[in-house]
């Protein structure tokens, strides 16, 4: 199952590295959600549902930058996972705790995405 899991991230990165909404849209699970704490330099958490992630993909707001990835872990227990990533933007460094669940179609998606994200500037 980790090279299903694995693939799900890959195609997560890529899709936001590439505002591929169409592939994001099929990895990302329909009640998808992204935390935050301090996003974009707010003070407290953020909640951004998928719809909202996906629209801010389409309006450039996230996504468009290659990042190097590295899956530091990936911690699977039947149907649920989490996985923690490392990525690195030409502007951003990012570590990224991602939950996914085995959906009703046997396919890996992600549920939340948790991270922080630090400016290079």
């Amino acid at each position: 199952m980790s090279n299903k899991i694995e693939q799900a991230i890959t195609n997560f990165v890529k899709g936001g590295d590439n505002s591929d909404v169409a592939l994001l849209d099929k990895v990302l699970h329909k009640d998808f959600r992204v935390t935050n704490n301090g996003f974009m330099g707010t003070p407290g958490v953020t909640i951004i549902d998928k719809e909202k992630y996906l629209q801010n993909i389409r309006d450039g707001i996230f996504g468009g930058l290659p990042r190097k990835m590295v899956i530091e872990q990936i911690d699977e227990s039947n149907t649920i996972a989490l996985v923690k990533l490392r990525l690195e933007s030409s502007e951003n460094y990012f570590v990224s705790y991602n939950s996914l669940v085995l959906d009703t179609d046997n396919e890996w998606r992600l549920i939340n995405n948790l991270a922080v994200v630090e400016s290079k500037k």
